[in-house]
Order: structure tokens, then sequence, then C-alpha cells
């Protein structure tokens, strides 16, 4: 089978750990007979420099006619002083709502090899987990109303949270979807004593669950979830909830896996068409230094496999591998514990690409 895929690598760390993820992918097509044809694109703070937007036309064009995307990372302090609408972040802002891309799905699994970097008590991971955030990706206060006023305490400055009920019913919707093929449990997050969105957030998602009747569900607001969530982390399964709180919650998950370096991500809308990186930055600091880590980016195209193109052995099979090396006890800088065996990006994009069947 022949595949489209673009390839933004963006900024800092971004185009290393996008080169090891390409490196899998066309190991898994020669050992499945697929093809994957890769077409690189701008976007970030690299393609303001050469074209003085966060996102060129062009990209927008050959994603939209592409079976799936590969992005590293944007951003970086090089860019921090540009105005709001020209910031690498604005680029990938814009290119999910271009692409039509509502859902963000992001795994946090504790892989057993590296239960010793988990943060928490050892009783309170035995057996490990597996968590699913799916996060709404283009409403609430990332796309509400912003701006600035004078007041009569001086200059103030506000975002607006704003979400339809169509909005919310999708992204709900494929939460139902997720549990159904996991353990039919969701937890919904919101601030429903406090916000009027969150009310109406809250509304829906019971209205919607009168057709998921098979699901157990329940609700949490975020502030007690965040706790719950380094108590006791076991007692969720899939988690749903706004553009805000799942971008601060799944990066909290991540780090109870051991390393935010860990955790790939899907952003889904309708149909197979799918956007899929880590949920990593740029990591300036360590850019070109063969430090990063680059497992979370090749998860993330093992997502891409199962998600976009329905090949779930093949998707498996990049996923065997990355637990066959950290099984054999080989780790980079950011997961690196006494005992195991350091090695660089390049050497752990090769031996995931060695290790794949």
């Amino acid at each position: 089978m022949n595949f489209n895929v673009a390839v933004i690598p963006g900024d800092g760390i971004g185009p290393e750990v996008t080169e090891q993820a390409v490196l899998v992918l066309e190991k898994i097509g020669e050992l499945y007979n697929h093809s994957f044809n890769f077409t690189e694109v701008l976007a970030g703070g690299s393609a303001y420099d050469l074209k003085g937007t966060p996102l060129p036309q062009e990209t927008i064009d050959i994603c939209k006619n592409s079976d799936a995307v590969l992005l590293g990372a944007v951003g970086g302090p090089k860019w921090d002083n540009l105005p709001g609408n020209l910031r690498p972040e604005k680029g990938l802002l814009q290119i999910r709502k271009e692409l039509g891309l509502y859902a963000n799905i992001r795994p946090a699994v504790l892989f057993d090899p590296l239960k010793e970097a988990c943060p928490l008590k050892p009783e309170l991971i035995e057996g490990g987990f597996d968590i699913c955030v799916v996060r709404e990706l283009t409403g609430g206060m990332y796309f509400g109303e912003k701006g600035r006023k004078e007041t009569d305490m001086g200059m103030a400055a506000y975002d607006t949270e704003l979400y339809s009920e169509p909005e919310v019913d999708r992204i709900v919707r494929k939460a139902f979807e997720i549990a159904r093929k996991r353990n039919n449990k969701v937890t919904n997050i919101d601030k429903m004593n406090v916000l009027e969105s969150s009310r109406l957030w809250r509304e829906v998602v019971n209205k919607t669950y009168e057709e998921y009747s098979d699901v157990t569900l329940n609700h949490l607001l975020v502030d007690n979830a965040a706790m719950q969530l380094i108590r006791d982390p076991k007692q969720f399964d899939v988690i749903v909830t706004t553009n805000m709180f799942g971008d601060i919650l799944s990066d909290e998950a991540s780090m109870l896996t051991g390393s935010i370096g860990m955790l790939p991500s899907a952003s889904l809308g309708e149909g197979k068409f799918g956007l899929y990186e880590p949920i990593h930055g740029s990591a300036p600091d360590i850019a070109g230094q063969d430090k990063a880590n680059p497992l979370a980016t090749i998860l993330s195209t093992a997502m891409m496999l199962r998600f976009s193109f329905d090949l779930e052995k093949e998707a498996k099979a990049i996923e065997d591998a990355v637990l066959k090396v950290l099984s054999e006890g080989y780790r980079t800088k950011d997961i690196y514990s006494k005992g195991t065996n350091l090695v660089g990006l390049k050497e752990m994009g090769r031996l995931v690409v060695s290790f794949c069947k």
C-alpha cells in the first residue's frame, strides 16, 4: 500500500526526532510491503525565518493533499518577541484549524522498564497505568476573542473561553468511542462550579452520554483531577476535557510516565486523516547535540499507522520495538538511571529500527 505523509520538522529538536521517526516508518514499509512517500514542509519559527509567516499556504495545501502529517515541534526563545500572529505557536494552532483537527489523543502509558523513572511511590503505580487524554483542540480560550484594553486600574488583557454545543458533542463522542475500545470508562473534567462555559460543557456531556449507557461516566473538577492524577493515576481510563485543561493535565500525566519525551499524540477530525506529533517542546537548549529522546515521535508514527492507515499489526511492531529497546536497558538522557545504558538520539532510533519485526 502507498501512503503520502507530509513531514513538518519544525524547530529545535524537531528535525532530529522526525528524522528518526521517518527511518522507523521506512523500516516498517520494507517489512510489511508498504510505501511511505514523505514530503517535507515548513511551519513554525523556521517557516517565519524563510517565508515571513509561521504557516505558509504551500504547507497547508500539501498537508491537505496528504494521508497524514508528522510534526516535530515548533517554537523557541528566538521568536519570543514576535507579535502573537507571527509566533511559531500560531502556526501550530492554525494548521490544526485548517485541517479540521478537533480531537487531540494523548496516551500516557507507564512502560514497566521505566517504572523507576516515575516520580510516584511504587505502591501507587504497581501494575502500571494506561491513561488516554482526549483534549478538545480547536475551541476554548486558545481560539476565543482576546485583546487588551485600558481600565481604571491600567492596561488589562482578556482571553475568552467559548464553546458551542456541537463542539462539545463531537469531542465527547470521540472520547466515548475510544473508551469502547478500551475499558469503557470516561472521566469528564471541567470547572462547572465557577465557569459558565464548563456548565454548558457538562450539560452536553450528560446529554450525549444518553447514547453511550454501556460506558461508565464520572465527572471531576479540574483542580481535583490534577490532585487525583498524583494520588491514584490507575483510576483513570479515558479523560475528556477542554483545550486548556487538556493541555495542562496531559503534561502532568506525561511526567508520571517518567519523561515528557515518551509521550506521543494524535490530532484527529472526521475520517482517517490525522496529524501526529510528540507532546514535548522544541527543546532548543539541546538541539543538534544528539541528546533528545526520539521515542515520543516514533510512538506517534505507531498512532499514525493505527488511526489513519488501519495498520494495527504494523503499529504494534513499532510499540513492541520500543518496549524491547527499553527492556534491554537503553536510555536517552531524560530517562537515564543508574545501571542502564546511556545512548544518543540517533543510536536510540537505530535500535528501534533494528528491533522492528
